[in-house]
């Protein structure tokens, strides 16, 4: 790859969702399976939508909610053994053993779901019958698998020995000691109550999220992708700088459909990498910028995956609060990362393309008009009308009638494939929140998380930083294992009610460990999404994983300074509000200059050691000028100011003397 390959096309079609690591995660399925796994994806979001909008099935019989979860949950694990091989030896079948699970699924789900009313009134959670005890065994096991084969075996480690945890608790030193109960007991309270496999993850996953991830895909399947980067060409393409910034758009746009990071890199990642590379940015720069903008995207209101909307559970508020929150924070990260680019074309001068080869933003919107206004009667349905169950629904209805009386209409064909792509998304999160929902049984069981929240908030002295600090880093390494959602929900149980004793705001904690589960994306050594952008770019993964790390800096310190004051999550007064993001932007500006070597209107550091100097001094006046006032510390508006004033004049006079002989 030359500086000087051709340029990229005008108009994007990305037909072919399937990426080279979906093919090696997910099996190829033949023809026969791919009908079969259609038609239970049609069952399961069948069962969905006749629970959710109360049909009744058109008899006016209404289900259990238990009956519900469990012909639901058993339709989509059952999914989990025909998408995901046990081995790397049947990538292209499902062999005999995968459809005696599937079978025995079938026969313990159809059991659990006739005898509904029954496991309800007679309480089989904490007394069952053999026949029940022995039944929630063999599911034990399976829904281990199934989270091992969605989620890896870092998924598969935790949620064994969270879920075991009960059956030797008394054997554990005495700070995570706690009562032990038998295996078979602690397998019916698993499988048969409502607090662990069909606990939260679950609950949220079958009432709420369904809708939102069949109108991402419906999304992307009708063109939305193209539209979106598109779009940000047109809008951006030209400007100094231009495809990288067109990464940060279309990406960010992208995350609001895909909910991982992974995914949007390899969706974006070949169209805006070459073209970054095309106009001098460097492989490894390209690849970080990439990696960043769809790690950003993830939690982009206003569609922010799974976690979101378990969030909102966990704290009783609606998706609406929790979306609005994060509003802020999303916002102060892209445009960190607009900042770092900007000021780097600029110290490099890295020009934008020629408008002759962008596509025409009155074509691009003429062409796809209708993404936008399905995305608003979203919104609107989501905010006015509060309607957070149904609302993907009838987003994805309008979008495919609309759909069909365009270019992208939906042949047969292309049907068949955003179903099968439907049913590998709802097959993969279904299985690694039926095994997540282990650990919340394993610790509910026993009463642990209350214990260690305290001796969490103990060991850190009662000093909040370095609880925070403790929190960070835990968040952080749980997030190197596991998706985001899963490690956010082990988190909310042990980690947020250590956070909340110690005076935090609620939701700022809950915020708080979601952004840095997300952070090992982009993070050294694992870095999963900046590692993605380099077999894209074709550079070394550390080097991608690093320039990632420091063009996406911002965001290691904003959720230290929601939690400080919560007013960038917006939960203050409007003046209060104001005043946060305002400085907050500001201070942004400044430490993206920092980071970058280069101050707009100044010009550029240098490589000197007074260049440090100054470039320390501009970072430590972005620092405190984003810093909240009040709040956890206290600090006055004046103070901060005051001394984010004495640094910048610092670094602004070091930055003129270090320039004065180029201007000479």
């Amino acid at each position: 790859m030359t500086d000087k390959e051709p340029a990229p096309v005008a108009k994007v079609e990305l037909d072919d969702l399937d990426t080279e690591v979906q093919k090696l995660r997910y099996r190829e399925l033949p023809e026969r399976w791919r009908m079969v796994m259609a038609v239970m994806t049609a069952c399961a979001i069948a069962l969905a939508i006749n629970q959710i909008f109360n049909f009744g099935f058109g008899i006016g019989y209404v289900m259990l909610d238990s009956r519900y979860m469990y012909l639901i949950t058993g339709v989509m694990l059952a999914m989990v053994f025909i998408t995901f091989p046990a081995s790397k030896h049947s990538p292209t079948h499902v062999p005999w053993y995968d459809i005696v699970i599937m079978a025995v699924i079938a026969v313990i789900f159809s059991y659990y779901a006739f005898f509904a009313e029954r496991i309800v009134l007679e309480a089989w959670e904490y007394s069952a019958p053999a026949i029940g005890v022995w039944l929630a065994l063999v599911t034990w096991v399976i829904v281990l698998e199934a989270g091992r084969r969605a989620g890896g075996w870092p998924v598969f480690a935790i949620v064994a020995v969270f879920s075991l945890y009960p059956t030797f608790a008394d054997r554990l030193p005495n700070v995570i000691a706690a009562l032990a109960i038998p295996v078979s007991d602690a397998a019916i309270f698993h499988v048969l109550g409502e607090e662990s496999l069909f606990g939260i993850p679950m609950q949220v996953f079958a009432q709420l999220v369904f809708g939102f991830l069949i109108f991402g895909v419906c999304l992307q399947f009708t063109g939305g992708g193209p539209f979106f980067i598109n779009l940000a060409f047109a809008l951006l393409g030209h400007l100094r700088g231009g495809p990288a910034k067109v990464s940060i758009f279309s990406s960010g746009l992208m995350g609001s459909m895909s909910g991982g990071p992974i995914s949007n890199v390899l969706t974006t990642g070949p169209l805006s990498i070459p073209a970054m590379r095309r106009i001098g940015f460097s492989k490894e720069y390209a690849a970080g910028v990439e990696a960043c903008a769809s790690t950003g995207g993830v939690f982009m209101p206003p569609i922010m995956g799974a976690t979101a909307f378990v969030m909102a559970s966990f704290l009783n508020i609606s998706y609406v609060a929790v979306a609005v929150a994060a509003l802020v924070p999303s916002v102060l990260y892209f445009f960190g990362l607009y900042m770092q680019i900007d000021a780097y074309a600029a110290r490099n001068n890295l020009a934008g393309l020629p408008k002759e080869e962008l596509p025409r933003l009155g074509q691009v919107f003429k062409e796809g008009w209708y993404f936008i206004a399905v995305f608003i009667s979203l919104i609107w349905m989501l905010v006015y009308l509060q309607r957070e169950a149904v609302a993907p629904f009838y987003a994805t209805a309008l979008l495919l009638v609309i759909n069909q009386f365009t270019a992208h209409r939906l042949s047969l064909e292309k049907l068949m494939q955003l179903v099968a792509t439907m049913g590998k998304l709802l097959a993969e999160l279904a299985g690694i929140l039926a095994a997540i929902g282990l650990i919340i049984g394993g610790l509910a069981v026993t009463g642990i998380a209350g214990t260690i929240a305290n001796d969490l908030v103990y060991l850190a002295g009662e000093n909040v930083l370095v609880l925070l600090i403790m929190g960070a880093l835990t968040s952080f390494i749980l997030g190197i294992g596991m998706t985001v959602t899963a490690a956010y929900i082990f988190l909310a149980i042990v980690l947020v009610p250590a956070l909340i004793n110690s005076g935090m705001d609620p939701l700022a904690s809950h915020m708080f460990v979601m952004y840095w589960g997300m952070l090992s994306f982009i993070t050294p050594p694992v870095a999963l999404a900046a590692f993605a952008a380099a077999s894209v770019a074709q550079v070394s993964p550390m080097r991608a994983g690093l320039e990632a790390m420091r063009l996406g800096a911002i965001i290691y310190f904003v959720p230290f300074f929601f939690v400080f004051n919560p007013a960038l999550l917006l939960q203050g007064t409007w003046l209060q509000n104001l005043q946060a993001i305002s400085t907050a932007l500001i201070g942004v500006a400044l430490v993206s200059a920092a980071l970058q070597g280069y101050l707009l209107g100044i010009g550029d550091f240098g490589k000197s050691a007074l260049s440090w100097v100054a470039r320390a001094c501009i970072g430590v006046a972005g620092l405190t000028l984003a810093l909240p006032a009040g709040g956890l510390f206290g600090f006055s508006q004046i103070l901060l100011l005051s001394v984010s004033a004495v640094f910048l004049i610092a670094g602004i006079a070091l930055t003129v003397v270090i320039n004065k002989p180029k201007l000479a």
